[in-house]
């Protein structure tokens, strides 16, 4: 039970993405009620998901216990694998708010809704086609 075949990597995907928020793009998205609020959703479907592909009883996915921790929990869940959801959720939310802090002010402005005019980087929501390609990640 070494860990770096499945650990390592897990560890180095959560400890890149938090230093790309942290350090690099400084999108907020860690302060944000809407960012935990989802991964709690994702964690959820996630536990029941994995739980289904990897009890031991019958499991659909194997894994070599040699390469990872072995600690499972819960429902026989290998714990890299909440790692490895943690960082591919908050990688590509970080994509899509790094997109948004490039979009020009005008296009965030065009908003109808007063509540979320102008808010960024997470509340716009374009009315029409937009030229910015973060319109593709809506919130």
């Amino acid at each position: 039970m070494t860990g770096l075949g499945y650990t390592l990597p897990a560890a180095i995907a959560v400890v890149v993405v938090c230093v790309l928020e942290l350090a690099v793009f400084r999108t907020g998205l860690f302060r944000k009620a809407e960012y935990w609020i989802s991964m709690g959703i994702v964690l959820g479907f996630q536990v029941i998901v994995d739980g289904w592909l990897t009890k031991l009883s019958a499991p659909i996915v194997i894994y070599n216990e040699q390469h990872s921790t072995g600690v499972r929990f819960p429902f026989d869940i290998p714990v890299e694998d909440f790692l490895f959801g943690f960082a591919m959720v908050t990688a590509v939310l970080l994509l899509c708010a790094r997109q948004r802090q490039r979009c020009p002010a005008s296009e965030r402005a065009a908003c109808p809704n007063p509540r979320f005019r102008g808010r960024s980087p997470w509340a716009w929501v374009p009315t029409t086609m937009s030229t910015c390609p973060a319109a593709i990640c809506l919130a």
